[in-house]
């Protein structure tokens, strides 16, 4: 039997991206396949095919970190799941294909009746705005976090979670996403009207006991400012290399992640040495 399989040959943009079709894939030992239902499309796919994200695969490769499936076959010596169970897993790459097989332990049954697109959207981006809440920032109730792109993905599941912890949210977006930031449970801060630095101090006094920064680049020494003494800036994307989908112009193609994480590197050396007490941290899914 014949399936479909997105590859990326190349680090570069779009165009690196083929369609291929080659024989379905059997399960080895241990191995469930899996029918595709819904693979999640996320910053960090655009970010490895650019070949700059720390979890970047070797070319070729598929793309795609998370999916919601259907189980097709069980392999040898594998137990847990049933044929026709709808499943999820973040194998953080692999998932661009209409059939996917993997260890049986990287899978989780999802509950019936759920729609599988929507799904998909809770697993990377909760598991990342969970671990770094948790993980990272360490956030006790009553603290005050301050997330950047707060009405994104990563940044909604913040918002969710962060309510559940009890902490005090601000989040930075645009004015028309202004309404849903608030009714998740945030302060709005609007960053294209207003310096969100002076906004925090404003608003709170003493400034933030965590920042979340997707951003990258020199808005980590501004996401710092924003901190109280003891406070700490979580980093884990770099939002500022890209303009319109792609890498800012001047980046060579290839696979960067180790430049990626030197630069990264240079910033939290940097700020070992700056006045405060003021921690930056880099965040890693896998790590």
């Amino acid at each position: 039997m014949q399936h479909t399989r997105i590859v990326v040959t190349h680090y570069g943009g779009p165009d690196t991206i083929q369609v291929v079709e080659e024989e379905c894939p059997g399960p080895k030992r241990g191995e469930l396949r899996v029918r595709m239902l819904a693979a999640g499309v996320s910053l960090p796919d655009v970010l490895a095919r650019e070949g700059v994200h720390p979890e970047t695969p070797r070319v070729p490769y598929t793309p795609g970190w998370d999916l919601v499936g259907v189980v097709d076959q069980i392999g040898e010596g594998a137990s847990g799941f049933e044929l026709g169970q709808t499943v999820a897993a973040m194998p953080i790459s692999g998932c661009y294909a209409q059939y996917v097989c993997l260890p049986q332990r990287k899978f989780i049954p999802v509950p019936a009746g759920l729609d599988p697109a929507e799904a998909v959207a809770v697993v990377l981006n909760y598991i990342t705005a969970y671990q770094m809440l948790h993980r990272s920032a360490k956030a006790k109730p009553g603290q005050r976090v301050l997330i950047h792109g707060a009405s994104g993905g990563v940044g909604t599941a913040f918002l969710q979670l962060g309510r559940l912890a009890g902490v005090e949210m601000y989040g930075t977006c645009s004015a028309q996403a202004a309404e849903v930031v608030k009714e998740l449970g945030a302060t709005p801060i609007d960053y294209r009207s207003s310096d969100f630095v002076q906004e925090i101090h404003r608003l709170t006094g003493e400034g933030m006991d965590a920042v979340f920064d997707g951003i990258g680049g020199d808005n980590l020494w501004r996401s710092r400012e924003a901190l109280r003494d003891g406070g700490r800036v979580v980093v884990y994307g770099f939002q500022a290399k890209l303009r319109g989908g792609r890498m800012a112009s001047g980046t060579p193609n290839g696979r960067h992640a180790i430049r990626e994480s030197a630069i990264l590197g240079w910033y939290i050396l940097r700020n070992r040495f700056l006045p405060g007490r003021k921690g930056m941290v880099p965040y890693s899914i896998s790590g």
